[in-house]
C-alpha cells in the first residue's frame, strides 16, 4: 500500500469539499489512486465536487471575445503562477492580444496559435518574451472556438471563468437570450449540450455509483438498477445545458426558455473554461 502523503489529502479536500479523515480514508481504500478516491466518496453519499477537465491548480485570465458580426468567438486561458501577475495590467494586455490574434484569425486550438504572428515573432515566443519581462512562468493552455448563426461571449468578473455559447438563429431579442445561456454556462457549468452528448464512460460510470448507493441503502436487488436509471435521469437534468432548469426562472428549462423567446431557436455549441 502506497504510503498517503498530507498534501494528497489536502488536495482532495479542496478539489472535493470532503472533510480531512474522510478524504484520508478514501485515498487509503483507492491506495492512493486520486480519481479512485474522488469515485469512492461519492459511493459513500458525500457531497463531491464535479470534476471537469478545465480545473488546474494555477492562477491567469481566461478570456472570451466574439466579432463584430458575432458570428464566431474563440475563448482562451493563459496560466501564470501568481494571482499577482494575473491582476498585472501588463500581464491583461498582453493576454487580450492574444485572444485578439485568435479571434481575427479564427484560430481554436493552442498549436496553430501558438505558431501565428504576433508582431514579427510567433505567439509561442511572445509568451516566451513575456515569461522574460514577468519573471515567472506563462502558459498558453486552452484555445476554442465557435461559429454560428449567433454567437455570443460572457465573461464573469475578474476572469477567472469565461463562455461562448451559439445559437441558431440572430437578432437583437435572440442577442439577450445568447448572453443569459451564455452566463448559465459560466454558472452552472454543463458537461455536454444534451443527453446524447454526455460521453458513455460518464453515463456508465453514474449507473454504477447510483446501484452502489442504493446498494448501500438496502434497496431490494431488484430495485438496483431501475433506482440507478432514475439517478441518471436527474444527472443529465442537472448536467446537461439544454435539460437545465433556466437561472432566470427555474419552471423552464434551458430549451423551453429558448423556444419562448422564439420557436425553433436552440444551442448548437458551446465552450467554458475556467482556472478552478
Amino acid at each position: 500500500m502506497s504510503k498517503i502523503t498530507a498534501a494528497e489529502v489536502n488536495n482532495l479536500r479542496k478539489q472535493t469539499g470532503a472533510g480531512m479523515m474522510d478524504c484520508k480514508k478514501a485515498l487509503v481504500e483507492a491506495d492512493g489512486d486520486f480519481d479512485a478516491a474522488v469515485e469512492f466518496l461519492r459511493k459513500k453519499g458525500q457531497k463531491v465536487a464535479a470534476k471537469r477537465g478545465d480545473n488546474e491548480a494555477s492562477e491567469g485570465l481566461v478570456i472570451a471575445k466574439a466579432n463584430e458580426a458575432g458570428t464566431s468567438g474563440v475563448i482562451v486561458k493563459i496560466n501564470c503562477e501568481t494571482d499577482f501577475v494575473a491582476k498585472n495590467d501588463e500581464f491583461g494586455k498582453f493576454a487580450h492580444s492574444i485572444v485578439d490574434i485568435a479571434l481575427a484569425k479564427g484560430i481554436g486550438n493552442t498549436e496553430d496559435l501558438n505558431k501565428e504572428d504576433a508582431g514579427g515573432i510567433s505567439v509561442e515566443d511572445k509568451v516566451t518574451e513575456q515569461i522574460g519581462k514577468i519573471g515567472e512562468k506563462i502558459q498558453l493552455s486552452e484555445v476554442a472556438k465557435v461559429d454560428a448563426d449567433h454567437v455570443e461571449a460572457y465573461n464573469h468578473p475578474g476572469n477567472q471563468v469565461a463562455s461562448l455559447v451559439g445559437l441558431n438563429k440572430a437578432g437583437d431579442k435572440i442577442a439577450e437570450a445568447g448572453r443569459d445561456v451564455a452566463m448559465q454556462i459560466a454558472a452552472m457549468n454543463p458537461v455536454a449540450l444534451n443527453q446524447e452528448g454526455v460521453p458513455q464512460s460518464v453515463i456508465d460510470k453514474e449507473v454504477e455509483i447510483g446501484m452502489d448507493t442504493a446498494r448501500q441503502e438496502g434497496k431490494p436487488k431488484e430495485m438496483l438498477e431501475k433506482i440507478s436509471r432514475g439517478k441518471l435521469n436527474k444527472f443529465f437534468k442537472e448536467n446537461t445545458l439544454l435539460d437545465q432548469a433556466f437561472i432566470k426562472d427555474n419552471k423552464l428549462s434551458v430549451s423551453k426558455y429558448l423556444n419562448s423567446v422564439e420557436s425553433g431557436l436552440t444551442v448548437t455549441e458551446f465552450k467554458r473554461f475556467s482556472l478552478s
